[in-house]
């Protein structure tokens, strides 16, 4: 076995596992498709039956003849069902429960992840992908279960009817292995391709969507549209591909077969006329025309096999991906919030480090702002303190233990976040201030939140107060009012630990004024690190950090900096433009 076929079959080894879970409803599908089986054999016998009654009728067997055609149908038609009833039902389950579980290992991906990978084609996986295994799960199962058992119900009864005839027939199998070996290499590419073309539609689809101010203003919707255009011909061509080659296939092993009749009737009349009756050699050749049909669906079966196989090795290179490294065994209630860089090197790529042997400490309780020139690594330092990443070189201590010893959700516990990109769901107000595990906070304890980050006066004018809902990202509120709401989310988690990063930046000046009289309150009791690039939101910080390039230039107050006549009193001659 090559190692591609290795790779297929240990894929749809693990895919029919998800069938396993739910064995005594695939039982039912088996009895089901038993009973339809079963009726073939029996269809083909009816023609030595026939051919007889006709050479000698008596009332018993023209009975028999007339009503067993019906019985036939009726018992096919309820084994059909049930058999069809309990695969759907299986490979819907199947798809559910894959969809769910990529779904949940993907929230729990490391963030250089969502990085290397595009949205859309995240989404692609756990949406077409993951789709496509109902083909090889279910799809593919009804056919090799239904018709797989018709085939070995007829080859019995050919067997038995005439074995001589039925390894002349035999002779034709070989070629037929041939071709479907060669096709199944051929539909797994074409199967690869279709997905890399999805995943590209996707990709764009969303793109476009999520900008679409950009492509307007800067008219891109000729190039989106064209973009967009190239993916869908790509996916209309590899279809197109994947039918051809499905017909060709099954229409080539139709040909094989047929032959293989061919020269059986030859044999027949011109040398084996006198071995067997024209009945029963009738109903030899109603066998060998019955098992076509069967041999047709398993030969179209391997596309979907393919196709199904390679959906899954998609979904299941995605779920094999490592989650975030969370060893630490320490818990922790709540931090009181004293926080150290000890010699912290960090790049995104190993030969570009954004920070640069960085340490500092800061005090339980202290307010800190970091400051520098666009690119000094400030935001980066936002996401090394909850281990969104972890640093190249050095470590990060909170209360003197190393990061990395905290349980990773107890750590982030301890940590509010407001970033310039704020992050809004597709819900109502209150879920978005309450969410994830404020969810359930009283209505109080969010007006109170929502008062403090000064939001609660436009949420009283919203149509349904805290029940209207603000569509996808917040589409329906302004920037300043998507950023107060983020504000007020950070504020009601009441975390030792606050970071804002760029927070008021979309607000103006009115109401960074009065949030800025309520962050005063809400930073005295917690450990703040503020990064903004607006003077009035560092200079009454206890200690100001100045970067330069990764790497800690300057450290003290607004007014020992400024008295310093260093990097930061250039930036703050400029107001911190560009900062």
């Amino acid at each position: 076995m090559s190692d591609s076929q290795d790779t297929t079959w240990q894929t749809y080894k693990r895919l029919l596992q998800y069938t396993r879970r739910h064995w005594w409803i695939m039982l039912g599908s088996v009895v089901g498709y038993a009973l339809y089986s079963a009726m073939n054999p029996l269809m083909a016998e009816m023609m030595r039956v026939i051919t007889e009654t006709i050479s000698n009728p008596t009332p018993v067997m023209v009975l028999v003849i007339c009503v067993a055609p019906v019985c036939f149908t009726v018992i096919q038609g309820i084994g059909q069902f049930l058999g069809n009833y309990c695969l759907t039902w299986v490979g819907q389950r199947i798809v559910y429960d894959l969809r769910n579980e990529t779904f949940q290992h993907v929230l729990r991906l490391p963030t250089r992840d969502f990085q290397k990978s595009s949205s859309g084609h995240l989404l692609s996986k756990i949406t077409y992908d993951a789709q496509q295994v109902t083909a090889a799960a279910t799809d593919a199962v009804t056919v090799i279960l239904r018709e797989g058992l018709t085939v070995v119900g007829l080859l019995a009864y050919l067997f038995y009817s005439n074995w001589k005839l039925t390894l002349i027939l035999f002779t034709v199998g070989p070629i037929i292995g041939l071709l479907v070996n060669y096709m199944s290499r051929r539909f797994r590419a074409i199967s690869r391709r279709i997905q890399t073309s999805m995943g590209s539609i996707t990709q764009f689809l969303s793109e476009a969507i999520e900008g679409n101010q950009a492509v307007k203003i800067f008219s891109g919707q000729k190039l989106e549209e064209e973009r967009f255009e190239y993916a869908s011909r790509r996916f209309q061509k590899q279809h197109v591909k994947l039918e051809v080659s499905k017909v060709t296939s099954t229409v080539t092993v139709q040909f094989v077969v047929s032959m293989g009749i061919g020269v059986i009737t030859y044999l027949y009349i011109r040398v084996m006329g006198e071995a067997i009756s024209v009945g029963e050699f009738l109903a030899f050749i109603a066998a060998v025309a019955l098992i076509q049909k069967p041999i047709k669906q398993l030969t179209d079966v391997n596309a979907k096999i393919q196709r199904g196989v390679t959906g899954a090795a998609s979904t299941f290179e995605l779920m094999d991906r490592p989650l975030e490294p969370d060893t630490g065994t320490r818990p922790l209630e709540r931090a009181q919030g004293a926080l150290e860089f000890r010699n912290v090197t960090f790049g995104y790529s190993p030969d570009a480090p954004v920070v640069q042997d960085l340490s500092f400490t800061v005090k339980p309780g202290e307010t800190v702002a970091l400051v520098g020139r666009s690119g000094a690594g400030k935001s980066t330092i936002a996401t090394l303190i909850p281990r969104f990443y972890d640093p190249d070189q050095g470590e990060i201590l909170l209360d003197g233990q190393p990061l990395t010893d905290y349980r990773l959700q107890d750590l982030r516990r301890q940590i509010a976040m407001v970033t310039q990109k704020v992050v809004l769901f597709n819900d109502n107000v209150r879920n978005n201030i309450a969410y994830g595990e404020l969810r359930g906070i009283s209505d109080e304890q969010i007006i109170a939140a929502a008062r403090d980050a000064y939001a609660w006066n436009f949420i009283e004018e919203l149509e349904q107060g805290l029940d209207t809902q603000i569509g996808q990202d917040g589409t329906q509120l302004s920037g300043g009012q998507r950023q107060r709401l983020a504000i007020a989310r950070a504020l009601l988690k009441d975390a030792p630990l606050l970071i804002m990063d760029e927070a008021t930046s979309a607000l103006d000046n009115e109401s960074e004024h009065y949030i800025q009289q309520a962050l005063e309150q809400v930073m005295a009791n917690r450990t703040t690190l503020v990064i903004a690039h607006r003077l009035s939101t560092i200079e009454k910080a206890d200690r100001i950090l100045v970067l330069d390039q990764g790497r800690l230039v300057e450290s003290g107050t607004h007014d020992e900096l400024l008295a310093r006549g260093g990097l930061y009193s250039q930036l703050h001659s400029m107001n911190f433009a560009g900062s």
